[in-house]
């Protein structure tokens, strides 16, 4: 069975760097950085894994402007949405603020990007869709 993967992301070379990286990797990869689509795919298909920026420029749900950290959160307490796990990529340095974030989005897990190293990258991809 294929396994898919949503990805919320609104920067449209990182959309071809997804594509190509799960595609290569045997994983169906859902784009989208429309936040009502998120949960219409969660709703209708069967979703693996959400991997989701944390800086959304251009994304609402229900008509209200809303961020990666916000969304993730508003997912995992939603029950039929709560075993999803979510994986947050951000662009700035986590150093002291990778636990409040995952505290505040209820995330399984949170990586910088760019990402240089893609083995490490589909490990970690690899680790939370066994879960």
């Amino acid at each position: 069975m294929t396994k898919s993967v949503l990805i919320v992301e609104d920067d449209l070379l990182l959309h071809k760097f997804y594509k190509y990286i799960f595609e290569r990797a045997g994983i169906c990869p859902i784009i989208t950085e429309d936040a009502d689509d998120v949960i219409n795919q969660l709703k209708n298909e069967k979703i693996h894994l959400i991997i989701m920026d944390i800086n959304l420029k251009n994304t609402y749900l229900d008509g209200q402007k809303i961020d990666g950290i916000r969304l993730s959160r508003h997912i995992k307490r939603t029950a039929e949405f709560s075993k999803v796990p979510v994986l947050l990529v951000t662009a700035y340095s986590l150093s002291s603020r990778e636990n409040s974030i995952l505290d505040e989005s209820l995330a399984e897990g949170i990586i910088v990007k760019p990402i240089v190293d893609y083995n490490a990258f589909l490990n970690t991809i690899n680790k939370l869709i066994l879960n």
